[in-house]
């Protein structure tokens, strides 16, 4: 083949290469077949009961004929107990949810108000009362429901396909429609469609007959763990970690499950998992279990156990509390002042002048009744704003989480770094030319851009940082013959020929590579120095050597490779931690390489492995110390990431996490504020309270300042409100008491329902943003409160005591006293919101 031609190709594909949007494949089809919920729609109270009673497959399923498959009765028949072959999310009733909406302290004393006026056929109070609560829920409801059809708009249209082999013949199906005990085949590009078993090389079905006599003799282990068969970091490439059957048959990219940057390579009998990507090879494989059992699905299942009633209801709600509190504690003593001192108001000649109607006052005074549509508008506001920057906001209380945030827990892969290998300080032999060793790499890669290896692509991608190799290349340069990774000699090679001369080039494992030369002693101990050093720092390394004609052949160097941070993570995390925010890692990774993108990111080196978290023999305070303390874990699976985040929130820490893979969704759901990064996946979105449309972390920081702000917004307003409230409810039951007087109740109305629609103005408030997280403070809230409180009835006190002087005084002159107190009482109230902001 011309390497003319191919360079083309190649030069035009390293010019115009632009990395693609994540796009996530729907885990089912779109069609309303028939096998999944059972459950009427009408039925909203009702669970879906739809799929198996039990999981366990039957062995006998799981020994079909490579070659034959299984029947499509026997499809029929497995689907029937199994069902389809997804995770069905369940739909959140969108009626019950409006209903949510009602719930809370302050809400139940305003449907009480309602029953109330609707009792003593006050409609007017009775029709307002109603109207705010619609508005409320409406609000919040409509707001809630626009960012989730944002992010269903995210997902993936476009079925999952499978290749399948049933009564004799393969066919191309929707993954869906696959059944426990299908016989699949996996190749290079393709999502694995469930869990399934490797059986054998696409190439040899002949080894069928090893992987029976396998299976008979109970050698394989169908609860293999996600990383069982991974190579560890820095040990000898000849050392295995887990005994394997045979050679490696195929690679997957298990980055969205474990977190881990490089693919695995996969034996006979191995695990194949639901989601994850088949990156090198071609392979049957046994579909082990439905969607809903295998390891994303029970990940799936961890998701829905981590509920909580979020930190800003627990909030509103213990306002409430207490001001309903309160506001019994005024209607008491109007109750017994009244009937001790005889009051006129105790015995009423019509119901407009009963304690009974002025119960219903001291009501709508003593409990806001605007303050869930002013601190919902004023959370509606912010998630307007921060989705036109690219952050789509599914819970709003999470707004009010995340100004309150003191430590961010972050996923490695695809959050803090790019999820693709990049390489670094390549190490050039003593006498070599830094460009010939890269256009001798490129030449021992693959030339089929379609299905590039991710290491044959760096190395490719990697020609733009060294325009003579790209030169070099330009030469007539014949492609002869190209062997892929070859798992014995651990390398890859190619044979080419330039103006007659024959080259071959060669790049691979740095041990494999180096006994192919002749080099002195001293170069080669200096390689595997290198090599070691490499492997230290987390680096995956490749040695690259060539042969001409039939000449010895000659070491030029060693490449290491890494998943880079992205450009903006380092400036992120420096802007956070000047935000109070310090950040920590948690990543599927070796440590070795967890530890060197603390350093590049500036984290610290503080960074331990799962067994420390779990198996460490610490004890419970000696744990949780460690994980205040810790930058980072490495190692780490869904359910470790789980147990960092409810450790630090048992310390009293607003936290918030951050992850695009399913291996991040417990965490994220389990967080005070789950974050769903760009490109994340449908479990990790649906997990999360928020989701950046944008790459990268950058956009955290905006939301942390937009979201503190709005934190300013809500805790002036509720300092407003409650003041307020004591100002009105001390005035009247005190004036009743004393002098046998009060407001007339249509004027109260007025001022309590419609005192807050100039506040409303407070979301567009120009607050600010705090440098340190932000708390509520209750106790300090309070104290303001009530003293402003005070001091406001005092000063309406002033106001009606000018009133006694003779003829009134002056203010008298212009009005009634009912007028007179009720303009003091508008003129207070409007200004004091000034105070509270």
């Amino acid at each position: 083949m011309d390497l003319l031609d191919e360079y083309t190709a190649l030069q035009k594909y390293i010019s115009t290469y632009k990395d693609p949007k994540a796009a996530e494949q729907a885990e089912g089809g779109n069609d309303e077949e028939e096998g999944g919920s059972t459950k009427k729609s009408w039925q909203f109270w009702k669970k879906d009961t739809s799929g198996p009673k039990d999981m366990t497959v039957p062995e006998d399923w799981l020994e079909a004929d490579i070659k034959q498959g299984i029947t499509n009765q026997q499809v029929e028949e497995r689907r029937k107990k199994f069902g389809w072959n997804e995770i069905v999310t369940e739909k959140e009733n969108l009626f019950l949810k409006f209903l949510g909406f009602f719930t809370g302290p302050v809400l139940y004393v305003m449907e009480l108000a309602v029953l109330l006026a609707a009792g003593l056929r006050d409609w007017v109070d009775f029709g307002v009362i109603i109207g705010i609560l619609l508005l409320n829920a409406f609000v919040g409801w409509y707001q809630e429901k626009q960012a989730a059809d944002v992010v269903a708009s995210l997902k993936g249209d476009i079925a999952m396909k499978a290749v399948v082999i049933r009564q004799g013949q393969e066919q191309d199906i929707k993954a869906r429609e696959l059944v426990p005990g299908d016989i699949v085949v996996i190749e290079e590009g393709q999502t694995v469609p469930s869990d399934c078993r490797l059986i054998c090389d696409y190439d040899t079905p002949e080894d069928f007959a090893k992987y029976k006599e396998i299976r008979e003799q109970h050698a394989l282990n169908p609860e293999n763990d996600p990383a069982g068969s991974e190579e560890k970091e820095g040990e000898d490439d000849d050392e295995e970690g887990v005994a394997h059957q045979g050679l490696p048959i195929v690679a997957t990219d298990q980055s969205a499950i474990t977190g881990e940057s490089l693919a695995v390579d996969k034996y006979m009998g191995d695990m194949l998992y639901f989601t994850t990507g088949c990156k090198r090879g071609k392979c049957y494989a046994v579909v082990l279990t439905s969607a809903k059992y295998s390891f994303v699905g029970r990940t799936a299942t961890l998701v829905q156990g981590a509920q909580d009633q979020g930190h800003f209801k627990a909030i509103m709600n213990n306002i409430g509390t207490s001001l309903l509190v309160l506001v019994m504690f005024f209607i008491v003593a109007a109750w017994i002042g009244g009937f001790y001192r005889h009051l006129g108001i105790a015995t009423p000649e019509d119901s407009y002048n009963s304690l009974l109607y002025y119960v219903l006052i001291l009501f709508i005074i003593g409990v806001p009744v605007g303050l869930p549509v002013v601190t919902t508008t004023t959370l509606a506001v912010g998630a307007a704003y921060l989705a036109k920057q690219q952050a789509i906001v599914q819970k709003l209380t999470a707004i009010e989480s995340l100004a309150g945030v003191d430590i961010l827990c972050s996923d490695k892969t695809g959050t803090l770094t790019a999820n693709q290998l990049s390489i670094r300080e390549p190490y050039v032999a003593e006498g070599e030319d830094v460009n010939w060793m890269m256009a001798c790499a490129a030449l021992a890669s693959s030339h089929n851009i379609k299905s590039l290896d991710p290491i044959d692509k760096v190395t490719i991608l990697t020609l733009k940082r060294y325009p003579k190799a790209r030169d070099i290349l330009k030469d007539d340069w014949k492609t002869e013959k190209f062997t892929p990774f070859d798992p014995v000699s651990k390398r890859i090679t190619s044979i080419c020929t330039l103006r007659g001369d024959r080259f071959t080039c060669a790049k691979g494992a740095p041990k494999a590579v180096l006994n192919l030369t002749e080099c002195s002693q001293e170069t080669a101990d200096l390689f595997k120095d290198k090599a070691t050093e490499f492997a230290r720092r987390g680096f995956r390394s490749l040695g690259v050597a060539y042969q001409k004609n039939n000449e010895p052949w000659v070491l030029l160097g060693m490449l290491s490779m890494f998943d880079p941070p992205r450009e903006d993570t380092a400036q992120t995390i420096i802007e956070s931690q000047q935000l109070g925010v310090p950040v920590k890692m948690l990543t599927g990774d070796a440590i070795a390489i967890a530890k060197e993108t603390c350093k590049m990111l500036a984290l610290g080196t503080k960074v331990y492995n799962s067994h420390k978290l779990i198996g460490g023999g610490l004890s419970g305070s000696t744990q949780h110390d460690l994980v205040e303390k810790a930058d980072g874990f490495a190692e780490v699976f869904p359910e470790h990431k789980y147990q960092v985040v409810e450790m630090l929130q048992q310390r009293g820490h607003l936290t918030a996490m951050t992850g695009d893979g399913v291996n991040d969704a417990p965490s994220l759901k389990k967080a005070d504020c789950g974050i769903a990064v760009e490109g994340s996946s449908e479990a990790a979105q649906a997990a999360a309270d928020i989701v950046f449309l944008a790459p990268g972390l950058s956009t955290i920081v905006f939301a942390i300042k937009t979201a503190r702000q709005i934190f300013q917004r809500m805790k002036a307003y509720i300092q407003y409100r409650i003041a307020l409230c004591l100002h009105l409810e001390i005035y009247l039951v005190t004036s009743m008491i004393i002098i046998n007087e009060t407001i007339s109740a249509e004027l109260i109305v007025f001022i309590a329902l419609f005192a807050d629609l100039a506040t409303v103005a407070v979301a567009y408030d120009n607050a600010h943003s705090e440098q340190r997280p932000v708390e509520w403070q209750l106790p300090k809230i309070w104290v303001i409160s009530v003293v402003l409180g005070i001091e406001l009835a005092l000063a309406t006190w002033v106001v009606r005591g000018t009133l006694f002087l003779p003829n009134g005084g002056i203010v008298q002159r212009y009005g009634s006293i009912q007028h007179i107190l009720f303009l003091e009482i508008s003129l207070t109230e409007n200004w004091l919101i000034f105070v509270t902001r």
